[in-house]
């Protein structure tokens, strides 16, 4: 009889891409988180997402080489509902085309939010849309950026294979009759694998770009808890002291304040809130500002980041950060660097040396003239010597 195989071990089975689509749940997730979303106006204004209508598109967990990707790209259409100033009932429609991977972590784009009104236009139904207009998307975005954690949390398991051998799925053996037999069965329990707790190999990623805006208003931006959310687009905290927490893109990114020398240079404590990301591991993020003559180049070092995560971590650097201040109006400059010059020698050297070449050639003619008048005198002179009696 033949027999099984033995499984392959949990790092090898890990190696291998998988896939798992969660469409489904996805729209699921879509609809009970964004529901959620609701903004207060002044006195009895009142805006809220009603309904997600429509999620079109695919959404998939795949993993490769023992990592978790979020594989997504969806349009989203909901329902919005309101209650104006003057107590009329506002009703309209949200489209957004792209919700993707690419636009969430990666900062390749901005979302785009095509609005609709439905109600009859007035004053105050007017001031109730402007009012959806500017405060739903920064409330939406904040939502979409947990949607990767949401999918790796809830799927990723799946897909992972656990050193236990009792995992989901897999019918565990059934206990040997004999003493010896039991105790085969306990030696031959895998160990449990926990999560690291800290990570034991570390690298940096570093980042930089200049603004055309001075370093103290880069430095407000960067540190106010009022300003921060104009770039980050989600709910921020944030108390520049030395030891306040701070929590940007609505919890995806916390830490502490290290240090702080205002307009220069502030150091913080940095943690990704993802699965991917070591639990109580902490990195040290570095920002500096140095002001020039007509911008302002902004550096941001993070020191302790995982071994394995440098590419994920310069994209959510550049994307999130670089990115965030460019789609509000901060224009990025790209400073002109000459290229390398080639060496001029002085006209004085030069001379020298052209004399040299030339003094050179003259005496290399004269040698030559030598040697020809020479070859000419022993041509003569031979005959001579053979006719001697």
């Amino acid at each position: 009889m033949a027999t099984i195989p033995p499984p392959m071990a949990s790092s090898t089975a890990n190696w291998h891409w998988k896939n798992k689509t969660v469409t489904a749940w996805a729209k699921q997730w879509f609809d009970r988180e964004l529901t959620s979303v609701v903004v207060s106006g002044e006195g009895t204004e009142v805006v809220a997402i009603e309904r997600v209508v429509e999620v079109d598109g695919d959404v998939e967990l795949g993993q490769r080489k023992s990592k978790l990707i979020t594989i997504y790209d969806c349009k989203v259409v909901m329902n919005w509902t309101g209650t104006a100033s003057d107590g009329t009932a506002v009703e309209g429609k949200l489209t957004i085309p792209e919700v993707s991977h690419e636009v969430t972590l990666d900062g390749t784009s901005d979302y785009v939010y095509e609005w609709s009104l439905t109600t009859a236009r007035s004053a105050a139904v007017d001031a109730l849309f402007q009012l959806a207009k500017a405060r739903l998307p920064a409330l939406l975005e904040a939502k979409f950026a947990t949607f990767p954690a949401a999918i790796v949390d809830t799927h990723g398991k799946d897909l992972t294979v656990s050193a236990q051998p009792s995992r989901t799925g897999t019918p565990a053996p059934s206990a040997p009759a004999s003493g010896s037999g039991a105790g085969a069965a306990k030696k031959s329990e895998a160990p449990v694998v926990k999560r690291a707790e800290k990570a034991n190999n570390t690298t940096a990623v570093t980042v930089d770009a200049h603004f055309m805006a001075a370093a103290d208003d880069l430095f407000a931006l960067l540190t106010d808890e009022k300003r921060i959310p104009s770039w980050t687009r989600a709910p921020a905290r944030s108390t520049p002291e030395v030891g306040a927490e701070y929590s940007l893109f609505g919890g995806g990114v916390r830490g502490k304040f290290v240090s702080l020398a205002a307009p220069k240079q502030f150091v913080q404590t940095w943690a990704l809130s993802s699965p991917t990301w070591p639990s109580e591991h902490t990195a040290t993020l570095t920002t500096t500002l140095d002001q020039g003559s007509d911008s302002t180049k902004v550096t941001w070092q993070l020191d302790g980041i995982p071994l394995g995560m440098e590419d994920e971590i310069n994209r959510n650097l550049q994307g999130y950060y670089v990115h965030g201040l460019k789609s509000i109006g901060y224009v990025q400059v790209h400073p002109y660097v000459p290229p390398p010059q080639k060496k001029r020698i002085p006209a004085e050297t030069a001379a020298k040396q052209q004399a040299k070449a030339e003094t050179s050639s003259g005496s290399n003619a004269c040698l030559a003239i030598g040697f020809a008048g020479l070859a000419l005198v022993a041509a003569f002179a031979l005959p001579y010597f053979y006719n001697r009696p």
